[in-house]
């Protein structure tokens, strides 16, 4: 069994774990709509994407 030779220093134990950080999501604003939408996803209010309509744009019912 692997057993390390010397105690990993808090400094070292850090540098390591610094890239283990939670981001915050990117949001864009849409060009057409102005609504917030993930960067390279589809606009599910409008079904636009690249200037493409590719969903069917969701309706709403009052």
């Amino acid at each position: 069994m692997a057993v390390p030779k010397k105690k990993t220093s808090p400094s070292r134990r850090g540098m390591r774990r610094s890239h283990h950080a939670l981001t915050k999501p990117a949001y864009v604003e849409d060009k057409d709509s102005g609504e917030l939408r993930r960067p390279h996803h589809i606009d599910l209010k409008t079904g636009m994407y690249r200037g493409r309509q590719i969903l069917k744009a969701k309706t709403t019912e009052t």
